[in-house]
């Protein structure tokens, strides 16, 4: 039973690390501006097709890898500056329509320089062997990303409450007018806040299209979904609550998967039924049920509106 669940296990942590990496930048968003960004989920497939056509000009790897996350970084600055920056006082639905416009133009441009082709990832050396563990045969990639997600979440709290800009960044989460007031530079906040979030979707991508090798316009659509369902069920705005909801996700997610097997080899059903087909409906609608049971998520804190 164990060899048979583990091997689901072992990818759900995997995925579920990667999930987190998006969801950071979901939740810290959420938590300054008060805004969800859309775009967030294009920005980790921009990503991955950046590194497919840098790798392809023949630059090396070990350039291509810290330039395409200097180029995304860049990319989320650039979303920020321009599509939200000039709807600073403007109503909230506005700032989301310019989101959702973001999105559809990342996913456009890519379609126009792809011409919807599919691209494949180049492969990374080291992270992209196979390895043998406790009898199931993975790639190294599905190791190294729950470690990897952990040393950064660690190195961004570390960030949000040791340094001066983390305690700006804080302060302005906390009261947006007041923190402007006292001389907080809330452009320079909001501007690092989507570079940090853009940088952890950036080594999030390197670590998905890994293991899911084939990068078209739309790939970044489901994963940024799922990476927003899990900075909710946490707790959106809590950066630990995204992590911990991101990698419940992921391991039921791949637990679904396999459940036909799983049951199968248990001798609880007589043959697959096919339900590995509701992977993805299980996420969606445990994003129903927590909305409905703590709209504030796990670890979200109940705020009330100032009147």
């Amino acid at each position: 039973m164990w060899n048979t669940v583990f091997p689901y296990l072992l990818s759900g942590i995997s995925v579920g690390g990667q999930y987190a990496l998006i969801a950071i930048g979901y939740t810290m968003v959420y938590g300054i501006l008060r805004l969800i960004n859309f775009a967030h989920g294009d920005v980790f497939m921009v990503a991955g097709i950046l590194m497919v056509y840098i790798c392809a000009s023949g630059i090396p790897l070990y350039a291509s890898i810290p330039l395409v996350l200097a180029a995304t970084a860049f990319i989320g600055f650039l979303i920020e500056r321009v599509a939200y920056k000039p709807l600073r006082s403007a109503p909230r639905m506005s700032v989301m329509i310019s989101a959702i416009g973001v999105s559809y133009t990342l996913q456009n441009l890519v379609l126009y320089v792809t011409g919807g082709l599919n691209q494949i990832y180049p492969t990374i050396p080291w992270i992209s062997d196979s390895i043998s563990i406790l009898g199931a045969t993975t790639k190294r990639v599905t190791v190294i990303t729950p470690f990897l997600t952990l040393i950064l979440v660690v190195a961004l709290v570390l960030l949000i409450n040791r340094t001066k800009i983390g305690m700006a960044m804080r302060a302005v989460s906390k009261d947006f007018e007041t923190s402007q007031l006292m001389g907080i530079k809330i452009n320079t906040v909001i501007s690092t806040t989507f570079v940090i979030g853009s940088f952890l979707a950036g080594v999030g991508s390197m670590l998905y299209f890994t293991n899911y090798t084939t990068v078209i316009q739309t790939s970044g659509a489901m994963p940024g979904l799922k990476a927003f369902v899990a900075a909710v069920f946490g707790g959106i705005g809590s950066i630990p609550g995204a992590v911990i909801g991101a990698f419940i996700i992921g391991i039921m997610e791949n637990i679904i998967k396999g459940l036909d097997v799983i049951l199968f080899k248990s001798g609880i059903l007589a043959r697959p039924v096919g339900l590995a087909t509701f992977s993805d409906a299980f996420t969606f609608a445990l994003l129903i049920i927590i909305l409905v049971v703590k709209p504030t998520g796990l670890f979200g804190e109940k705020t009330t509106d100032k009147v």
